[in-house]
């Protein structure tokens, strides 16, 4: 639906791409068209909208104001889109998620197969990320849903849903420590230990208890991939950290144990669901968000159960 003057949906090519040359690839257009464009949008908003380099482009303060206008009317767009689409009986549409790894593993896959049941002309791209670099994606328009732990509130983003879960030791089922119902930081360290890094929000979490430690502690090994830590921890290699979400069939299956952080009380790590601030969403996007809210709904019922009832 090409409603608006070519230039907003040039300049918005352009912001994500970072270079005239990509936006005009990805928009199957020539370079010249594509600079003529955001020249004529620059004359009519009578300031430059990017800073030019010899290796891209940068918003200047006038481009950013205008990312934020041109951001707000094709979301809006798509919202019509979908709208006008449900009048005439069908439910089409595309949906964008950042999530974080573990999400990405196991509550994503149930959410698209419901949603996919409801509507299969709907269309999803899921892209992995950092829990810190969510934020920025959802609020620049890169993604319509975000799916992390532990962000703080902030005011670009409008919190949809959120489901709080336990931190957890996990290790492989033959582990000395496996049969515990709870455990310490400090028993932990007693046996190699796998420490996060990067911007995963595991690390932010456990830095209080670790600071309480009355020794220095010293991991065999630090990633910022989740994947790579569960793996180690399934192989035996050592103790890694991490909730159940996105473990629940390697628990299931005894090839993972997850036995929950105690540090005075349960070290507790909330899972929200983000959409920028202020957006009225399409109707293929208000379905995708009630599913994932019923699925986090489900998921910390379960956590909350008994060890006996959860299984």
């Amino acid at each position: 639906m090409r409603i608006h003057a070519a230039a907003l949906l040039y300049f918005d090519a352009v912001r994500r791409a970072g270079s005239i040359r990509e936006a005009a690839r990805r928009l199957n257009v020539a370079s010249s068209a594509v600079n003529r464009q955001i020249l004529k949008l620059e004359a009519e908003v009578g300031a430059p909208l990017f800073e030019r380099f010899p290796g891209g482009i940068k918003l200047t303060s006038a481009g950013e104001a205008m990312a934020r206008h041109v951001l707000v009317v094709l979301q809006d767009l798509e919202r019509a889109r979908s709208d006008i689409e449900g009048l005439k009986g069908a439910r089409i549409g595309h949906v964008s998620v950042a999530a974080v790894e573990g999400v990405c593993g196991a509550l994503l896959p149930a959410v698209i197969g419901r949603l996919r049941e409801r509507t299969p002309r709907v269309t999803v791209t899921a892209e992995s990320m950092g829990s810190f670099a969510i934020p920025r994606a959802v609020a620049e328009g890169d993604a319509d849903i975000g799916i992390a732990f532990a962000l703080p509130r902030q005011s670009e983003l409008r919190q949809v849903a959120l489901a709080r879960f336990r931190l957890g030791a996990i290790m492989a089922p033959d582990h000395p420590l496996a049969g515990r119902d709870k455990i310490g930081l400090s028993a932990c360290f007693d046996y190699p230990v796998i420490m996060p890094s990067g911007d995963l929000s595991i690390g932010q979490l456990l830095a209080p208890a670790l600071a309480r430690l009355p020794r220095n502690i010293q991991p065999v090994i630090r990633s910022s991939s989740i994947e790579l830590m569960r793996e180690l921890a399934e192989r035996g290699i050592g103790i890694a950290f991490q909730t159940r979400v996105g473990l629940e069939r390697l628990i299931a299956e005894r090839r993972l144990v997850h036995v929950p952080l105690d540090a005075g009380g349960p070290i507790w790590s909330d899972l929200g669901v983000y959409v920028r601030a202020g957006r009225a969403p399409p109707a293929t996007l208000d379905l995708m968000l009630q599913i994932l809210a019923e699925e986090l709904r489900d998921r910390e019922a379960a956590e909350m159960k008994p060890p006996a009832q959860a299984g």
